[in-house]
């Protein structure tokens, strides 16, 4: 997932209305036939459609201009111009489409549900022929219609993945070890901060239960600010159901990363704390892990608090069972 975009921009365009035509029936043996202008063509809408394959909006990151087709002018005999193609642009669920100048939303694919279709832009009408004006006092009219033009819109998309449950920790707390032992994600794991620079999801299967985790770069104090990367990410935690926080237990004091976390996400949003969570210490394989573990219980006595090594698969099924009930009740 290098190429993760969560941010884009472009214009688009429907597709002009053809032209009716003004055309007359011209056969050997009636010279002056009646008009038989054709009516011009719809043209192309344009058209937004959710697919769950997609998980980057980065087949739409060169785009700047997106247009529709538009409708073929009538012809004669009657005929009808052709319609143009419409526009049809994929995007992954958790797309908001906005209006580049108010900021307004549009459009919010909040749901994960494939095939979710929004016409954005409705092609112009094609012109009618002129075989439409004809009167008894006007028998051959010259008259047909323009189409009508399209239209337009600076649109500005933004992801927000979907997921049951997203990880979220300081910087080297163990996210990317542990929703690699969880799921078959093939998150970046190492020894050094902001290993993660992009969030990644994975599946925790159970017989017919699918829980979607996402592991979400490490956030630092004043990530609400900007600091770090974790402002850039934020908004995918809002779309997770529910939250784990994991902090590590080779730190001195594993209750304050919660702090850290649970001020941050405040300030990004007042409800995000609000949210059904686990506080999970991770590595409890290192030294001294199990008077940490205990120093975070006592320090949270009303959360529900969890220790895991990744490792050893200490505490592993426990915090299965957990997630694998929340993905149930969502259901």
């Amino acid at each position: 997932m290098s190429s993760f975009v969560d941010e884009t921009r472009f214009e688009v365009f429907s597709g002009d209305g053809g032209a009716g035509s003004a055309s007359f029936r011209r056969e050997k043996y009636v010279p002056m036939g009646g008009p038989d202008g054709g009516d011009g063509g719809k043209g192309g809408d344009v058209i937004f459609i959710t697919r769950r394959n997609l998980s980057t909006l980065a087949h739409l990151r060169r785009k700047h201009i997106l247009k529709a087709n538009h409708g073929e002018p009538g012809r004669g005999r009657k005929m009808h111009g052709k319609s143009g193609d419409d526009l049809t642009i994929y995007v992954p669920p958790g797309t908001v489409i906005r209006h580049t100048e108010t900021g307004d939303t549009l459009r919010d694919f909040s749901s994960d549900i494939e095939g979710e279709t929004w016409v954005c832009l409705k092609g112009g009408i094609g012109g009618l022929g002129n075989w439409h004006f004809r009167t008894s006092r006007n028998q051959k009219p010259t008259y047909s219609q323009d189409g009508k033009p399209g239209s337009s819109l600076n649109l500005s998309l933004e992801l927000a993945l979907i997921a049951d449950i997203g990880l979220v920790g300081l910087p080297s707390a163990g996210k990317s070890s542990l929703i690699n032992a969880l799921t078959a994600a093939n998150s970046k794991v190492g020894a050094y901060p902001f290993t993660t620079k992009i969030p990644s999801l994975g599946v925790l299967r159970r017989v017919d239960t699918e829980v979607v985790i996402a592991d979400i770069p490490g956030l630092i104090e004043g990530a609400s600010n900007g600091a770090g990367l974790g402002y850039q990410f934020l908004r995918h935690i809002r779309r997770s159901g529910s939250l784990a926080f994991i902090t590590d237990l080779g730190e001195e004091d594993p209750g304050h990363a919660v702090r850290i976390l649970e001020e941050e996400l405040k300030k990004f949003d007042e409800h995000l704390p609000d949210k059904q969570r686990i506080i999970v210490g991770s590595k409890t394989d290192l030294d001294e892990s199990g008077e940490k573990l205990s120093m975070l219980k006592s320090a949270l006595p009303n959360e529900k608090v969890l220790g895991v090594s990744v490792y050893t698969r200490d505490g592993m099924n426990e915090l299965i069972d957990s997630f694998i009930e929340w993905g149930s009740a969502v259901r």
